[in-house]
């Protein structure tokens, strides 16, 4: 298996030239965030990255984690990589200084954490719901909470989970059954809890779990849960450690894939009940969930970009090296390396495109989450929070969908070896399936998109984001023939976007089951024109750098390639989404229930 190379050269263009990174670093608070210091950071993460993290990926894979009698054994050498994860000081790289945070912007940390995700997924899940973890206890936690957990979870030494599921109650939250019972200055939380992502595990000294329950007299449905930090081990007022709280790891689940990562069964209050204390006000549990599942969504969908690049360096990889068959323009000559062979290069730019578009986008985002937070101007906050609402949907869900593809087509450049474990191409297929479900499946992601974020507010934002991709085309010079190739593509696939916006507008009332039966098809034209957008923008940019001296021509007539490449082959699948999304919905309801 080939080693993991961290992409620092497309990551700091996307960086500088998409995402704005001179803009972000202009922000209050993140003046520390200069060009010097974004480099010095992505170089050592890319460092400890491929160094540490990334060796340990496939015996990880292979050994997976043990349950053993309510602990749970990480595998081999994950407990020291995180010791020097916390020693590192990755963990807190964008939370506030105040609790022991580096303060970087998210847009700093969006590509340390591809890079971490990309070398090791399994090992990624623990720090990504611990982020989630944080950010919910900073936005509603008490002043005690904050200072009892923040610093010991920003510093990493403990970790956080969010607990939702239970074995009745998946998306349907409003089917909860865990009870919290109050008891003086805390509750004693009884239920269990499901899938919850490294639940249990050894590589820390405590786990900060925040678990959603009901109250005795709370209302049904969603409107009457309410949240509770829950630790694993009672903290005592000077901070240490004190007596193990009553919640129990059952078991952990036999996966598909992430096998590092253990998924935990946790049952609370077998005995006298889990001592748990309430975060905000009581019946908003699910709201305040909802900053960690939008913090989570962000990150799993750079999981998407970071399997999406891993599989394709191993299939490049691969294909540099696998010696099979004549070039086809030279039948007598010498068998060549399959990357000479015309429907390899084709799968090879296909991943390619996928995960340099992805990335593109997951970064603009990733600044305009620092622009919704920090920008000084009111104005300029809701804006950036409107685009960043709407986008979180067609980031998680096109990312997460289009490394399926990437990673299925890994496994196709490898042939037969791609069916082999030992390759390594099937873990990156295993592991990206979990991404289109966990964290909200695609399915919810685009109900989310085409009813709460374009149907119920008439459209607005994403005809603001349609000006900013048509913008974009009205900048471009077509002179150059590839970039009147990029030019024409995107101009077209905004034409479908927005008339699939205006059919859901204009049917969302009438006749909504047809507009949910084309969303996740809209989602995924909305990403991929979305993609096209930001290629078309940075080939534009590509372009006009090669006039320059001193330029890096290989660099960067290879995204203008790349652009060429995704504006002829994946934008060229708009069309058809548009016509399944306004025309399908006929047949995808017609079939009676029964006939099944």
């Amino acid at each position: 298996m080939s080693a993991y190379t961290a992409p620092l050269q497309d990551m700091h263009f996307v960086l500088n030239e998409l995402a704005g990174l001179e803009q972000i670093s202009a922000l209050p608070g993140c003046e520390e965030a200069t060009a010097e210091t974004v480099t010095a950071v992505l170089h050592e993460a890319g460092k400890f990255s491929s160094g540490v993290l990334a060796p340990l990926n496939r015996p990880g894979d292979v050994a997976g984690c043990r349950w053993e009698d309510g602990d749970v054994k990480t595998p081999a050498g994950f407990v020291e990589a995180y010791q020097q994860f916390v020693e590192g000081g990755w963990n807190g790289l964008n939370f506030p200084c105040e609790f022991g945070g580096q303060g970087l912007p998210k847009l700093v940390a969006s590509p340390v954490l591809e890079m971490v995700m990309s070398a090791n997924l399994g090992f990624s899940l623990c720090p990504l719901l611990t982020g989630g973890a944080i950010e919910a206890l900073l936005l509603r936690g008490t002043p005690e909470q904050k200072a009892t957990y923040l610093h010991r979870m920003v510093e990493g030494s403990w970790t956080g989970t969010m607990n939702l599921t239970e074995p009745q109650a998946g998306s349907d939250l409003g089917l909860i059954r865990s009870k919290a019972v109050p008891d003086g200055d805390h509750y004693r939380i009884y239920g269990q809890k499901i899938f919850i992502t490294h639940g249990e595990h050894d590589m820390a000294e405590n786990i900060i779990h925040l678990v959603l329950a009901r109250l005795p007299d709370a209302p049904e449905g969603v409107k009457g849960i309410s949240l509770f930090v829950v630790p694993k081990f009672l903290v005592n007022p000077d901070g240490s450690l004190g007596a193990r709280n009553d919640v129990r790891c059952v078991s952990i689940e036999h996966k598909l894939g992430i096998h590092a990562s253990p998924t935990a069964v946790l049952s609370y209050g077998d005995r006298e009940g889990a001592i748990g204390y309430l975060v905000g006000e009581e019946n908003r549990g699910v709201e305040y969930m909802f900053v960690m599942m939008n913090e989570a969504r962000y990150t799993v969908g750079l999981q998407g970009v970071a399997v999406s690049e891993r599989a394709y360096q191993l299939a490049r990889s691969y294909a540099a090296d696998r010696v099979q068959s004549k070039d086809l323009a030279d039948p007598r000559g010498p068998s060549v390396a399959i990357i000479h062979h015309p429907d390899v290069r084709r799968m090879l730019m296909t991943m390619r495109a996928l995960a340099e578009a992805t990335r593109a986008v997951a970064y603009v985002v990733g600044a305009a989450i620092d622009q919704a937070h920090l920008a000084p101007d009111d104005a300029a906050r809701q804006e950036a929070r409107a685009f960043v609402d709407y986008m979180i949907p067609i980031h998680k869900g096109w990312a997460t969908e289009a490394s399926i593809e990437v990673a299925n087509l890994g496994i196709q450049v490898h042939g037969g070896m791609g069916f082999i474990e030992e390759t390594g191409a099937a873990q990156y297929l295993r592991d990206a399936r979990i991404t289109t479900i966990y964290e909200g499946t695609t399915g919810i992601q685009a109900n989310d998109l085409v009813g709460r974020k374009t149907a119920r507010e008439g459209g607005s934002t994403a005809r603001a984001l349609i000006a900013r991709m048509q913008a974009t085309v009205d900048g471009i010079d077509p002179v150059d023939a590839d970039m009147a190739i990029i030019r024409d593509a995107l101009a077209r696939g905004i034409q479908d976007y927005t008339a699939c916006v205006e059919w859901i507008v204009a049917t969302y009332g009438s006749d909504i089951r047809a507009v949910h039966a084309g969303a996740v098809p809209f989602l995924k034209l909305a990403g991929i024109v979305c993609g096209g957008w930001q290629l078309a923008r940075a080939a534009d940019i590509a372009t006009r750098r090669l006039a320059e001296a001193g330029s890096d021509r290989d660099f960067l007539s290879a995204k203008v390639i790349t652009a060429r490449f995704y504006a002829e082959h994946l934008m060229s699948r708009v069309a058809g989404l548009r016509q399944t999304m306004i025309h399908g919905a006929g047949s995808t309801m017609a079939l009676p229930v029964e006939r099944f």
